[in-house]
């Protein structure tokens, strides 16, 4: 009876305990089921964000390329893939120095100083080391920004010539009138000409102002503009100049009356006289220059020397001559070779477009379509 009580005893406990035991192992498998969830989902969310970050890079205009501690490419974007001739997918674990094998890159690489970029074959790549040794490489097109220095130092050159010109002129002159015993009618001329020199150099410095003022303004303040009274100014400086000139051009202005237009009434100004004086320099005597203005739209026709097709693309570049000789015969009636320049940017500020036709020893019509 005694052992009866005492085995049913036993039983009920070990019955018990099996019970809360596989209680507590269903709590613990349904917290390990639920962290295991979580961690899922944890791992889901990281690669997520992963992606996320790989497409930004992906969308970088900037090339990109993830190195491991031994400069092997982990991972690169299209960008780079592109301006380093790579694969994106085949390159992957392959040292980078390769598949880059240009010398001035590998010396970059074993000098393992980066605080620089180096630049080769219109590329500009930078090394940024991060990590336990590993590092991003970044890789940039300078086309644009090569060609715009290359411009830069083009425009210095040039305004040095122009300038260095007429300054030499002026040096000569008062070295003359300074060393020389000249007569009142040879001082006269000489300080004719070195009046001359001053103009051109004043007509220089004038245009390179506003060239800058167009360079450094984001928009043209507007007002209404009188484009009949504009024009009336231009003609009036056309005759005068065709009189210095001593060139006897037909010069006809056709202008539509009662027009105004939204614009900065300085810059238009500017854009109208340079396409008609330049009308005016380069048409012989017994010429015509003819001016219409119809429906927001200025056309400036000349029956000048005409030029060539393979220059009309580069015409508005700053200080680009078409023909240098033609230069060296109209002396100082030249231009500053800026005019055509300021003309592009005025037009470009108006959201106008400048059309260019010429044919050679017929003439050429120039377009200002606004």
């Amino acid at each position: 009876m005694v052992y009866s009580l005492l085995f049913g005893s036993f039983l009920v406990g070990s019955l018990t305990s099996i019970f809360w035991a596989r209680q507590r192992a269903g709590r613990l498998t349904l917290q390990f089921q639920r962290q295991l969830k979580a961690e899922r989902q944890n791992s889901t969310v990281y690669e997520q964000r992963l992606q996320a970050f790989l497409l930004a890079l992906q969308a970088s205009p900037n090339g990109v390329v993830i190195l491991d501690s031994d400069r092997r490419i982990e991972w690169c974007n299209q960008t780079a893939a592109r301006l380093l001739g790579l694969d994106a997918v085949r390159d992957v674990a392959q040292h980078i120095a390769h598949l880059v094998r240009e010398p001035q890159f590998l010396e970059y690489l074993s000098q393992e100083n980066f605080e620089h970029e180096l630049r080769f074959d219109n590329k500009a790549l930078q090394l940024h080391p991060y990590g336990l040794g590993r590092a991003l490489l970044l890789v940039r097109d300078v086309t644009d920004v090569e060609r715009a220095e290359q411009m830069r130092r083009d425009f210095v050159a040039n305004v040095s010539h122009e300038i260095r010109t007429p300054l030499t002129v002026l040096s000569g002159f008062i070295e003359t009138l300074q060393t020389l015993d000249l007569s009142v009618e040879e001082q006269k001329r000489y300080l004719q000409l070195m009046g001359t020199q001053s103009q051109r150099l004043g007509a220089l410095v004038a245009d390179l102002l506003t060239l800058s003022k167009l360079d450094a303004e984001a928009k043209p303040s507007l007002e209404r503009v009188n484009v009949e009274r504009l024009l009336l100014q231009c003609e009036r400086e056309a005759r005068i100049l065709a009189t210095v000139l001593k060139r006897d051009i037909t010069i006809e202005f056709n202008v539509e009356s009662g027009t105004d237009m939204l614009g900065s009434a300085s810059e238009l100004q500017s854009a109208f006289s340079n396409l008609i004086t330049n009308a005016v320099r380069y048409t012989p005597s017994g010429g015509a220059v003819q001016v219409k203005w119809r429906q927001n739209e200025l056309t400036v026709k000349d029956t000048g020397f005409g030029i060539a097709p393979e220059h009309l693309p580069r015409l508005t570049e700053r200080f680009y001559r078409v023909d240098k000789s033609r230069i060296r015969e109209l002396g100082e009636t030249a231009g500053t070779g800026l005019g055509l320049a300021i003309v592009k940017h005025v037009a470009q500020r108006h959201g106008a477009q400048l059309e260019i036709e010429s044919t050679i020893g017929v003439g050429s019509t120039f377009k200002l379509i606004f």
